[in-house]
């Protein structure tokens, strides 16, 4: 007979006596193990006290997520996106001058993308307290302008219930009469002409708005915003962008540079800053062909080969656009004797820092703006390095390609440019 499965038995009988009694000397062990392991569950949150009661957990994070969003009141049309704009430090500039040179992003106004949102919003919002406009009752607005005074009050106009009719200079870039009739502006471009010309852009409005509001079959009044007289101009700048410098500076600067057309810009930021502040200097930057750097030089305005008052030119001999001109207007009047130097930039020097830019910051800037950091850099080197510049990035390039970005020409893949190469060499 086979004893095997006998054996079998025996053994596994006695391999359970022995795992038994190995067992038992084991346990103890594991039993404190696992004892220890179960006092944090029995710990009071956050206070480290054993307790054997019963513990009642509460959440506490639905006050912290409300069911309902707490009301936020969101802003009212376009017009309210106007002003704030930032203030950035000029990476490139500021490296190769030793200042900080800090650009005021006036391009990113949200109705007409440039600083003059801020002046068609108080223009319009000036003649309605005074009661010369009402919305939507058939009153135009009427303007003279080189472009982009036309295009907010074209954008701000259709926000508020008014129309817009926009005389320009027929020299200005295509893509700002061409967005002006997309925005439903009327255009009329005219011949460029004195000031003393009828056919002057200017006049030429003023005279439009005269002959709406004296026509009985025309429905509604015709303005006209006179931005270069108008000191709804300045006071925008004195009450926005003044006071919005001021701040992002920390109430730190040591000079204020932008070009003039009617001057509200330097006059209502200078008249805002001058009082705040300890000396800091206000330049003016002035395109060739302007006689505002002889006015502020020389305290008057005048050309090597006209007199004052007599100019049957066009208004300036420059590529540059929307800022420059030859002759006093009540805006530029305002701040004019807080106007400390004026710095005069050649068209090429303006185009140089124009291909500057994009290439070294990827900053794609118009004409003036140009201008205005040709002048802050020159600043930046007659001052010295450590003192804190700002100065006005107006708009895009995008509005200038067919006049001023077209003779720039492409910035293509440099990356070499030096800027001495527009300043010129260091006075040392």
């Amino acid at each position: 007979m086979d004893n095997r499965p006998r054996l079998y038995l025996t053994a596994a009988f006695l391999c359970g006596v022995l795992l038994t009694l190995g067992f038992k000397d084991f346990y103890p062990d594991l039993e404190r193990r696992f004892r220890r392991r179960r006092v944090p569950i029995d710990t009071v949150a956050g206070a480290g006290l054993a307790t054997k009661d019963q513990i009642d957990l509460e959440d506490h994070t639905r006050s912290q997520r409300p069911d309902k969003a707490h009301h936020v009141e969101v802003p009212e049309g376009i017009e309210t996106c106007v002003g704030n704009t930032p203030l950035f430090r000029i990476k490139s500039l500021s490296e190769e001058t030793g200042c900080e040179i800090l650009a005021k992003a006036e391009f990113l106004n949200g109705a007409g993308g440039s600083p003059k949102d801020r002046v068609a919003l108080n223009m319009i919002k000036t003649a309605e307290e005074q009661g010369l406009l009402t919305p939507h009752s058939g009153d135009t607005i009427y303007e003279g302008t080189v472009g982009s005074t036309g295009i907010s009050l074209a954008t701000i106009c259709r926000a508020r219930g008014y129309l817009a009719h926009i005389c320009m200079p027929s020299d200005q870039a295509t893509e700002k009469s061409d967005l002006l009739l997309k925005l439903g502006a009327v255009v009329d471009r005219v011949p460029p002409a004195p000031i003393i010309d009828p056919m002057h852009f200017v006049n030429r409005a003023r005279t439009l708005a005269a002959d709406h509001t004296a026509d009985p079959k025309r429905p509604g009044r015709g303005y006209f915003a006179d931005q270069f007289e108008n000191q709804a101009n300045w006071q925008s700048h004195y009450e926005g962008t003044g006071p919005e410098i001021f701040t992002q500076c920390g109430g730190k600067l040591d000079a204020f540079v932008a070009g003039a057309g009617t001057g509200g810009t330097i006059a209502g930021v200078a008249r805002f800053l001058k009082p705040k502040l300890s000396g800091p200097r206000v330049v003016l930057a002035d395109p060739q062909g302007s006689g505002l750097f002889n006015r502020i030089k020389n305290g008057v305005m005048f050309h090597t080969l006209e007199r004052e008052g007599t100019r049957r030119r066009s208004q300036v001999d420059t590529i540059v656009e929307g800022i420059g001109i030859n002759r006093v207007t009540a805006n530029f009047e305002a701040g004019r004797e807080l106007i400390d130097d004026a710095i005069k930039v050649s068209d090429e020097e303006a185009m140089a820092m124009a291909r500057w830019l994009a290439e070294k910051d990827g900053i794609f800037i118009g004409s003036s703006s140009a201008v205005n950091c040709v002048a802050a850099a020159r600043l930046a080197r007659q001052l010295g390095p450590g003192n804190r510049i700002v100065t006005i990035l107006c708009d895009s390039g995008t509005r200038h390609l067919s006049k001023f970005w077209a003779q720039a020409g492409n910035v293509g893949g440099r990356t070499e440019s030096q800027l001495e190469e527009i300043l010129g060499p260091r006075q040392e």
